[in-house]
């Protein structure tokens, strides 16, 4: 397989393919997607170090005495972590071509009108996910590590956290967060196929609010208030954005 058809779009035409023909596809764009996430993985596990360095930063900012010697207490921890650690940065390293491959397996079954919407879609969508895991890892985590290390000493407790625990935890927290900056993708992508209005969001402002801060207590890997509204507040107010952006849709549309 050559590189020009490892990246080409499969023919749209109208030929109607049978059930064995479309799982071939899917068997070919999974192929191609597998190959570029581990690709991407490898290239991370080569700068573990870097990696490792890279996410315990906002804890050195909390305690650099304890940060500067975490605990490792599983024999194979530095490998298996290592692991963990190549494979978020490797779906982040390869998410727009992740997303290339999905949309040559969908684009053929989408409209003309549905194909126009799927890259800039995934554009900003790539680009909120990458904002999402920046406030997190710069604003958010610090802040949790720090309100979560003075918890523990008011009680009494030394904070002695270990590698797995740490690099567990703010690595979901990140990815949290970048997975919940998506929501303008998905509410202007249901406005564009006239599905929501800003009308609709407007009367729902109540009821949004409730689901929003419910999407931020399951994907959070705390359940403390601080960070529930350090997630849930800006959500919000990416919907309140998402509503002006409907309403200029509707006023350009002239609807």
């Amino acid at each position: 397989m050559s590189w020009r058809s490892f990246f080409s779009f499969r023919d749209d035409g109208h030929e109607v393919k049978s059930v064995v023909g479309h799982l071939e596809d899917l068997r070919r764009t999974v192929i191609k997607m597998a190959v570029v996430l581990v690709g991407a993985m490898a290239l991370c596990f080569l700068f573990r170090v870097d990696v490792a360095a890279f996410v315990q930063r906002p804890l050195i900012a909390v305690d650099p005495v304890r940060a500067a010697s975490p605990q490792a207490m599983g024999v194979a921890d530095s490998f298996t972590i290592s692991l963990e650690l190549s494979f978020y940065g490797g779906m982040v390293l390869s998410f727009p071509l992740l997303l290339w491959f999905l949309a040559e397996f969908i684009l053929p079954a989408l409209n003309p009108r549905e194909k126009r919407m799927l890259f800039p879609a995934a554009a900003i969508g790539f680009g909120l996910f990458l904002a999402g895991a920046s406030f997190a890892y710069f604003v958010v985590l610090p802040q949790t590590l720090e309100f979560f290390f003075q918890d523990a000493r008011a009680m009494n407790w030394q904070p002695n956290w270990t590698v797995r625990e740490y690099y567990s935890f703010a690595t979901q927290f990140v990815i949290s967060f970048g997975l919940a900056f998506e929501l303008p993708v998905v509410v202007l992508v249901l406005v564009k196929l006239g599905i929501l209005n800003h009308l609709i969001m407007r009367r729902t402002r109540a009821f949004a609010l409730l689901v929003i801060f419910f999407f931020a207590a399951i994907i959070t890997p705390t359940s403390d208030i601080p960070t529930l509204v350090l997630m849930g507040a800006p959500m919000y107010i990416l919907y309140e954005i998402c509503i002006a952006i409907a309403w200029m849709m509707r006023e350009r549309g002239g609807e």
